[in-house]
């Protein structure tokens, strides 16, 4: 992976900005975990399924969804991780560095594009933190994923300061 590299001495907001990309709320968990642990420096998102106009981006790959759609949903699922990851640290320039990203591509057993799917998400992440943006990934497919829902991500950071706790969580 080659990250596009955002000026070094550019904040990650204003480099949102430049993107056009708003950070959304963090979403309420659709089951008994929560939305992000934090333990030393490292911050472990949930994983984040794909959602298209608020509710969830289904298809499968090598059945009714092609690549370059799921990559669309892949790189739409950064944008949630990154509004969770900003809930999580009440700041984006204080991440390190991005560690890792995991990703799940609901797939029929024939494609073999799961790692180009993944490319959505971790080019945008090169493009928000540059250098700190280049991460380890693994990529997998799965026969499925909650609510039919094409791609599921989930993410590790680095940050250097404390946590913002939600009250919920």
């Amino acid at each position: 992976m080659t990250p596009a590299h955002a000026p070094a001495t550019a904040s990650v907001y204003d480099r949102l900005k430049e993107l056009g990309i708003e950070l959304p709320a963090v979403a309420t968990p659709a089951a008994a975990y929560v939305p992000f642990v934090r333990t030393g420096n490292l911050v472990f998102i949930s994983g984040h399924i794909a959602k298209r106009d608020g509710k969830p981006w289904v298809g499968q790959l090598g059945r009714d969804m092609d690549t370059a759609s799921a990559k669309s949903a892949a790189r739409a699922i950064a944008i949630d991780l990154l509004g969770t990851l900003h809930a999580a640290v009440g700041d984006l320039n204080k991440v390190e560095r991005i560690v890792k990203v995991m990703s799940l591509v609901n797939s029929t057993p024939d494609f073999t594009e799961q790692h180009l799917v993944t490319n959505g998400c971790s080019e945008l992440l090169g493009e928000v933190f540059g250098a700190k943006g280049a991460h380890a990934r693994s990529a997998f497919g799965v026969a499925q994923i909650p609510m039919g829902a094409c791609v599921e991500i989930e993410l590790i950071a680095e940050v250097n300061a404390p946590v913002i706790t939600p009250a919920s969580a």
